[in-house]
């Protein structure tokens, strides 16, 4: 399964767990920002620690989303 991040800009408190998890994938600047890529299991790691869950991931094959 390829994992396409989003990050709801809203929602976002910009605490940087996401960019400590998989710095790849995730730049702080007011809030998180995709930048990149990064594994499945970095990308999955980096939403569960999202405290304010402003991560979605979509399965890039299906559509569905996959977290939260």
């Amino acid at each position: 399964m390829t994992l396409i991040p989003t990050i709801d800009e809203g929602a976002c408190s910009a605490h940087g767990d996401c960019v400590a998890i998989a710095p790849t994938a995730f730049a702080l600047d007011e809030t998180a920002v995709v930048i990149g890529a990064a594994t499945d299991e970095e990308l999955v790691a980096a939403a569960e620690a999202c405290p304010a869950l402003a991560i979605t991931l979509t399965d890039a094959d299906t559509g569905q989303v996959v977290f939260p």
